[in-house]
């Protein structure tokens, strides 16, 4: 038995949320503000420690909810009855058994008994039904009557809020109501049906014996300051545990054993100990003929023993022992989470009556384990806390119960070392709505498409290297370690020519990624991160070859944009982003042509060039979105990817060229820079070639550089600062420019 899926209304950022869980483990990962907590909190508002009492306020509701809310109380009667309908929050939980499971705490939440159904659906609601909306509207107009007062309202430093969300912040728990149900559900189309339902509430049925939840925050108590003992308070609270449901343990009973031969041998020292202290107080007169003489014993509790002088210690090279405060906030956070993760499985176990079961469903949600840790420690909580979940809920007969465990997490490291499958991806919408995606779901896309081995690339990409992705705002895909080592510091010129928004300050990720940025489109859509990728637009031209046995073949080899014959490029990424069959091509190209695919194998012609089409799309023919329908990337104003290269480009003596590469365009612009540093770049050959006004910007790019990322390190030794502005000796490509400004205004 498990839950297999949650959805949520209405609560906070979860306007509308779908969530799928696995049956041991689920990663919940995502970047800030996008609802991690919020799930945590309506499970504890609905099925945890606050089930009980109504925690609601007014900041739970989801903003457009409660604007159309406000809208409702506002109007003078709604346009049509809403007798079969409600407003409010919701979470349902969609609970599936198969047949070897035990039914009974179940059965009365069955409102289908066909064998072939086996799934329960639980809908826990902070509703307004149409009754309570109509008294609420009467009263929201009273309290303006007798108010007298705008709609809008001064509340401090200038800030506006609506008449209508101060009436309901004070009074929205006079008309909102809990509400539990179990709904019927219809298999066949995977719906739940909410005009069939158990009022649980009203049939007053409990599900604490169906779902226990239980949480580890993480605002976890964990300090290392020297008076604090969090961890020794920790080991008394497990005892307790162990103390209460096991009373006739063998351990316990010996430690109660050793505690009650340990009070007679104190009582025998405090009879000498205070002694003098007892014949001073008869010497007051506190003790008079016939009373009882006083005398002090020891009485050993074993629960507050533990509490009080119990300290975890840390063996240190197994010389010296030193308290739980002298180790880092890392350990103490690892360690009391084991030890709460212990006593809330314990607490799974024996939460109902002694010798009763566990219930059905035991949930577990811990939140940021990696708060404190370093990279190494997350490292090694992910990889064994599958096992520790595992064996902690056996019981000491070794018999399992049902645990399912959420973890929320910012880290990249507990996400590169996590199982891929038991990824949940939370993402804002630019509706400022969070949608749950399975990462598992990303393999049937490539699947369809027959990219089964892009896939396996990109899962071990991710999982080995790049894994900050799914953390990032926006991403850099690029092609080498020449940009790698280059972007910060055009980042930093860029940020230098104006305040607004710098591109150091947004939270960005450079991914290194060859030419297979195209390996990751799916990826890209999938996420929806807002990518710009730099490539090459490597020109290519046919040159006819004579093999061995004399025979010519046709090979295609590198050139100049402008050489004559260079008619397509050879970069996979650039055709496949851009490839002119998903586009209306322009009138300069008269009609639409054909695939990059047919052209490669076909005689070139007039009408058709393919280094042409890409040398001459505008900048905003080349900021793309994925088509959902059609699922390819076409051009558009509000698109989430851009794909620069380079384009012709005026250098200081106002020479128009168009470069090949990087390198190429470096050159082209920055030909006096490196001339006027000549002796410092080593990682440049034949040198002498840069004062040589014959050799363009290609030959250099292909006959003087010998190591690149030499030659990128170089550069940035010879960067100079100019009135507090740095690398102003020389200039960024205008294609990167172009791209970098693109990325850091949107």
């Amino acid at each position: 038995m498990q839950i297999s899926k949650v959805k949520i209304e209405n609560f906070r950022l979860l306007k509308s949320l779908e969530l799928d869980l696995e049956k041991e483990l689920s990663l919940v990962i995502g970047k800030n503000n996008c609802g991690k907590t919020s799930l945590l909190s309506i499970l504890d508002k609905f099925i945890g420690s606050k089930a009980n009492v109504n925690t609601f306020s007014l900041d739970d509701f989801n903003i457009d909810f409660l604007r159309d809310l406000i809208n409702r109380i506002e109007a003078e009667e709604d346009e049509e009855k809403e007798s079969s309908t409600y407003l409010g929050i919701s979470l349902m939980l969609f609970i599936k058994y198969d047949e070897g499971d035990d039914l009974s705490n179940i059965s009365k939440l069955m409102l289908d008994l066909d064998p072939n159904h086996r799934t329960i659906v639980l809908k826990f609601e902070y509703r307004l039904i149409e009754e309570d909306l109509r008294k609420m509207r009467n009263d929201y107009k009273e309290f303006q009557d007798k108010q007298l007062i705008k709609k809008n309202v001064e509340i401090e430093d200038g800030k506006v809020e609506n008449r209508g969300n101060i009436f309901l912040r004070d009074n929205h728990k006079k008309y909102f109501k809990l509400s539990k149900k179990s709904l019927g559900y219809d298999t066949e189309t995977s719906t739940e049906i909410e005009s069939e339902y158990i009022d649980l509430l009203k049939e007053k049925i409990a599900i604490e014996k169906v779902i226990s939840f239980k949480m580890i925050s993480a605002k976890r108590n964990v300090s290392n300051i020297d008076s604090d003992k969090t961890l020794s308070i920790l080991s008394s609270n497990y005892y307790k545990k162990k103390e209460e449901k096991n009373q006739e343990s063998e351990k316990i009973q010996e430690f109660k054993d050793i505690l009650s031969r340990t009070d007679k041998h104190l009582n025998e020292v405090y009879n000498n100990l205070f002694e003098k202290i007892i014949e001073k107080v008869g010497m007051f007169g506190g003790i008079r003929k016939g009373d009882s003489n006083i005398k002090i014993v020891s009485t050993l509790q074993h629960k507050e023993l533990l509490k009080d002088n119990t300290t975890v210690m840390y063996d240190h090279n197994g010389e010296h022992s030193l308290p739980e405060n002298y180790n880092g906030l890392g350990y103490l956070n690892l360690i009391s989470m084991i030890f709460e993760i212990e006593l809330i499985l314990s607490e799974f176990r024996f939460e109902n009556k002694l010798n009763e079961e566990p219930a059905n469903i035991n949930l577990l949600f811990i939140e940021e384990p990696e708060a404190h840790t370093h990279p190494q420690m997350q490292y090694i909580f992910i990889k064994n806390i599958k096992d520790i979940l595992n064996s902690a809920s056996k019981g000491d007969d070794g018999k399992k119960f049902n645990l399912q465990t959420i973890i929320t997490t910012h880290s990249c490291h507990i996400t590169a070392e996590s199982d891929f499958n038991d990824i949940k991806y939370f993402y804002k919408t630019n509706q400022n709505q969070v949608i749950a995606k399975n990462l598992k779901d990303l393999e049937k896309e490539y699947e369809k498409d027959k990219e089964i081995s892009n896939f396996k690339f990109l899962k071990q990409y991710l999982t080995l290297h790049r894994a900050e992705l799914f953390f990032a705002d926006k991403a850099i895909f690029i092609e080498g370690d020449t940009e790698r080592l280059l972007l910060p510091a055009m980042m930093k010129k860029i940020d230098q020519e104006t305040d607004e928004n710098p591109l150091l300050s947004q939270n960005i990720s450079i991914v290194e990624v060859g030419a297979y940025s195209h390996i990751f489109e799916k990826f890209i859509a999938f996420i929806g991160i807002k990518s710009l990728i730099i490539t090459d637009i490597d020109s290519a031209m046919k040159k006819v070859k004579k093999n061995e046995d004399g025979k010519e073949k046709i090979k295609i080899i590198k050139c100049r944009v402008s050489d004559e014959g260079a008619f397509t490029t050879t970069n996979a990424s650039l055709k496949y982003f851009v490839n002119y069959s998903n586009y209306i091509v322009s009138q300069s190209f008269g009609k639409e042509v054909a695939s990059t695919s047919e052209i490669l194998i076909s005689e070139p012609s007039e009408e058709v060039d393919i280094l042409n089409f890409y040398s001459n799309l505008n900048y905003s023919e080349r900021i793309l979105l994925k088509d959902p329908e059609t699922k390819k990337w076409l051009p558009s104003d509000g698109g989430n990817l851009l794909i620069i290269y380079q384009t012709s480009e005026l250098n200081s003596l106002n020479i128009a060229y168009h470069a090949r590469s990087f390198e190429d365009s470096f050159f082209h612009i920055n030909r006096q820079f490196i001339i006027d540093n000549k002796e410092s770049f080593k990682s440049l050959v034949n040198i002498k070639y840069f004062e040589d006004k014959e050799k363009d910007s290609y030959f250099l790019a292909e006959e003087c550089v010998d190591k690149k990322p030499s030659f990128a390190m170089e550069i940035l030794l010879n960067s100079k600062e100019i009135n507090n502005k740095k690398h102003c000796n020389w200039d960024i490509p205008s294609y990167i420019k172009e791209g970098l400004l693109w990325l850091k205004n949107n």
